[in-house]
């Protein structure tokens, strides 16, 4: 019998420890800002013009004793309406008082990340406002570029932490000299390409993209007249304010006191954003009048245009067999390239109205359209290339997924093919799975489940929100009355197949290849190949594999619960998700118990300790599904 009191008792004292701790603190900050609310906007008030006023702060906060210098030193930086201000009530305690320095260069920098970029931009605009504090703030950019090209820091450090710690690196950059610069190029250089390099071979998207940021700015730094660093990627709200703090901000309009999403709104208005432009130097041309314009005409103006009117677009027309659609993409007819577009833009249509035909050559197509290169600049060609091969797999699933799946270990194929194989599979296995629609509708909100797997894109968000929703669906809640799709009873037509796509893509990750060792360096396409196995274990619910499948993916998890990289984490704490909604609870009470009950301690301290915030809530998720798994088997009589 699955079961976790155990956990539970060894649990609750712990947390109802930190439940009193957490109350007592909150009672003691709130104190701390009863006197300090009062205390720090009198004071900025008074220093302002009296240097009397000034002299007596100072002697006020270097008497503080040790104990509480890390209290009143946070509590002046988060409630100082500004660096200058700040600058006036504390002067040069950072650099007198050993403990105030630990707590402004250290613990509020680089072992905490919870301050808002105000805080950040109070903090380092007070360390950069005197001679003497201006020697801390570069090494305090020292330390913390040393953390941001730091590979371990940053597979043990949430990504919360990297975003913070890159604020405080733009904040820092702007408020350096031309000369200071000068003497630490060399040292910003270094750290820059191991940073940046680091950052690109992470998994996840938002830290890719964080380290084009950071180290396009560093370039911009130490590279004023030169060529800078240039990496291409989609801006959002969080790369904009980041470059915006490459901007020094006047000191008054800082107010540290705002929530996140109203400074940003605030500084987005107040501060002048980096404009794209300023990142290469172009001659603008001047505008001439129309008529300027017209005088320079050359004779040629008089000559009478051809009427064009009644000219009609020549239409190719595609193709109507599959012979002749793999005769113009491999053969001699593909110099044709007006015929070889509309082969392309036809072929799935024309695969899905003829499945004998394409049954004959369904392993020959599948394989010209995996090495099927872009010859022209056709719009969504790579979108065309994966519909044309969802639909040969769809139409014979057993020799294409056999094909692909041998084909993802093989040798001579580039990350970006593999990615395509595993893209391909998880979208025919999700189409042969699914329901067909009825048009009526009835009460309630179910929709069809879709992935889109575009290039590039990480679709694992996608079918875990289907997952969630599936967990959602396991409560039970009152009717909301909703509109819902009518679903026709039809056969999974996955149920035959799934082991085909499933068992050979699990067989051989741990075997490196000269150009290709899922277990090294390309991280990336394990933790593809991680989250395509849970989404098909998550397809295989109701197949007759479907228990096969989870022992065989509960040691797959199990040899590697301990990666480095948070996406390969991710996608095994999904897998997880996915055997306890498919495999049926009699099966695992059956086949799997003891290999859960480890698993189960494994996501307790995954809950607990793992950086990720994503690897911490999926793993709080599947304690969840466990408990619910254990009530429903207490609940059938024995």
């Amino acid at each position: 019998m699955l079961c976790i009191p155990q956990t539970q008792s060894c649990n609750y004292f712990p947390l109802l420890g930190d439940a009193v701790l957490q109350v007592l603190e909150k009672i003691s900050d709130s104190l701390r800002e009863e006197i300090l609310e009062v205390l720090v906007p009198r004071l900025t008030d008074l220093t302002k013009s009296d240097c009397i006023w000034q002299r007596i702060c100072w002697q006020l906060v270097e008497c503080v004793p040790d104990r509480w210098m890390e209290a009143v030193v946070l509590g002046f930086v988060q409630r100082a309406p500004g660096a200058n201000a700040l600058s006036r009530l504390l002067g040069n305690l950072v650099v007198k008082n050993k403990k105030a320095q630990f707590v402004v260069a250290q613990k509020m920098l680089l072992l905490q990340y919870g301050h808002t970029t105000a805080v950040l931009q109070n903090l380092l605009g007070y360390l950069s406002l005197d001679s003497i504090r201006r020697t801390l703030l570069l090494r305090v950019l020292q330390e913390l570029l040393e953390t941001w090209s730091s590979s371990s820091a940053m597979k043990h450090s949430p990504a919360e932490q990297q975003l913070y710690i890159s604020k405080a690196i733009l904040i820092c950059l702007s408020h350096l000299k031309e000369p200071e610069i000068a003497s630490c190029r060399q040292e910003l250089l270094t750290s820059m390409m191991e940073g940046v390099k680091c950052h690109l071979e992470s998994s996840l998207p938002p830290l890719r993209r964080l380290g084009m940021v950071v180290a396009e700015s560093i370039s911009l730094s130490i590279n004023t007249e030169g060529p800078v660093l240039k990496f291409e990627y989609e801006e959002d709200d969080e790369t904009r304010e980041l470059k915006s703090l490459l901007v020094q901000t006047p000191s008054f309009c800082v107010v540290p006191s705002l929530p996140d999403d109203e400074k940003s709104e605030k500084a987005g208005a107040a501060l002048p954003l980096v404009p794209e432009s300023n990142e290469k130097s172009y001659t603008a041309t001047p505008v001439m009048p129309d008529e300027e314009s017209d005088a320079e005409l050359d004779s040629d103006d008089d000559l009478i245009p051809y009427d064009m009117s009644e000219d009609k677009e020549l239409k190719i027309k595609a193709p109507m067999y599959i012979r002749d659609c793999i005769e113009v993409l491999t053969g001699s007819r593909s110099e044709d390239v007006d015929k070889w577009e509309a082969t392309v833009k036809a072929l799935e249509s024309l695969v899905r109205r003829n499945p004998a035909a394409t049954r004959e050559v369904s392993v020959e197509l599948a394989k010209i359209l995996l090495h099927l290169e872009e010859k022209t600049c056709i719009e969504g060609f790579v979108e065309l290339r994966q519909r044309a091969q969802v639909a040969v797999l769809t139409t014979d699933p057993i020799p294409v997924a056999k094909y692909l799946t041998s084909q993802f270990y093989s040798l001579n194929y580039s990350l970006r093919q593999r990615i395509d194989i595993l893209d391909v599979l998880v979208l025919a296995a999700q189409e042969l799975s699914c329901p067909k629609f009825h048009g009526k509708t009835k009460h309630s909100g179910v929709q069809k489940p879709c992935i889109q797997l575009l290039p590039g894109s990480d679709s694992s968000k996608d079918w875990r929100r289907i997952v969630d929703e599936r967990i959602k669906r396991k409560i039970r809640r009152f009717d909301t009355g909703r509109s819902r799709v009518e679903l026709v009873s039809c056969p999974n037509e996955f149920n035959s197949v799934a082991g085909y796509f499933f068992f050979p893509l699990i067989q051989h990750f741990d075997r490196p290849l000269t150009t290709f060792d899922l277990l090294g360096e390309d991280h990336l396409v394990l933790g593809r190949l991680v989250h395509t196995l849970a989404v098909l274990m998550y397809l295989a619910v109701n197949t007759v594999a479907v228990t096969a499948m989870g022992k065989a993916l509960l040691e797959f998890v199990w040899a590697l619960r301990f990666h480095t990289d948070p996406y390969v984490r991710q996608g095994l704490l999904s897998c997880i998700s996915s055997l306890l909604l498919s495999v049926p609870a009699e099966r695992i009470l059956a086949d799997m118990t003891e290999e859960l009950l480890e698993t189960q301690s494994w996501m307790g301290d995954v809950m607990e300790k793992d950086p990720d915030g994503d690897c911490r809530r999926l793993a709080l998720q599947n304690l969840l599904l466990m408990e619910n798994l254990k009530n429903k088997l207490e609940a059938v009589p024995s």
